[in-house]
Parts: C-alpha cells; sequence; structure tokens
C-alpha cells in the first residue's frame, strides 16, 4: 500500500498518532484500545485531512481530547513496515469521503 505522510501529533514517543493518505482512503496510526478494529487518535490529528474531505468510518469522542476511530485493521507486513509503531500503538485503514455541497458538481 503507498502511503504518504500527512501530519502526526500527541505524543512525545515516536510522533504517534501519524495520518497518511492511502490510494482510497486514509490510514490513522493510533493508540491500541481494547478492539483491534477501532484506535484512538488526538482530534488535532483531524486537522491534516485533504482539502474537502473528511473520514467515512465511525468517530466517536472520548471527552478528553481524543476520539476512537473504527477500521479495517492493517496486517500487511510491507505496510506496517513502513511505520514506526510503539508497542502501545496499531493501524487502520478507513475510507475518505469528499464533501459535497448543495448543488455543486462533484470534481472529477
Amino acid at each position: 500500500m503507498g502511503l504518504r505522510f500527512l501530519g502526526k501529533g500527541g505524543s512525545e514517543v515516536t510522533g504517534c498518532p501519524s495520518l497518511y493518505a492511502t490510494d482510497d482512503g486514509y490510514l490513522a496510526q493510533g493508540w491500541i484500545t481494547d478492539r483491534p478494529e477501532t484506535v484512538e487518535i488526538p482530534h488535532l490529528l483531524l486537522g491534516f485531512l485533504e482539502p474537502d474531505t473528511f473520514i467515512g468510518a465511525t468517530l466517536t469522542d472520548t471527552g478528553r481530547g481524543t476520539f476512537t476511530l473504527t477500521g479495517q485493521p492493517v496486517t500487511d507486513a510491507e505496510t506496517l513496515g513502513q511505520l514506526d509503531l510503539a508497542d502501545n500503538e496499531t493501524a487502520i485503514e478507513v475510507p475518505m469521503s469528499q464533501r459535497m455541497f448543495y448543488g455543486a458538481v462533484p470534481s472529477k
């Protein structure tokens, strides 16, 4: 999977959590939760999304400056090898959705 780094924040250890653009979505590197398909990321990470896009997956506010984000766990060794994961971190892939404005023509 090709990754393009978008930004990071929330930890001084390895720079995680981090956000990457993939060919058709986002890869979120975040803190491990009790569910393999869910990571925890700081609110500020959403500021690195591509212009006029949003994460097309469930975000739940934890009430402490972070969201939990649910997506597809990344298990591909080649992709994981591109990341600097600490012991308490993992990565998931989530869809990228385009923002639509009423009456606007979708961009191609």
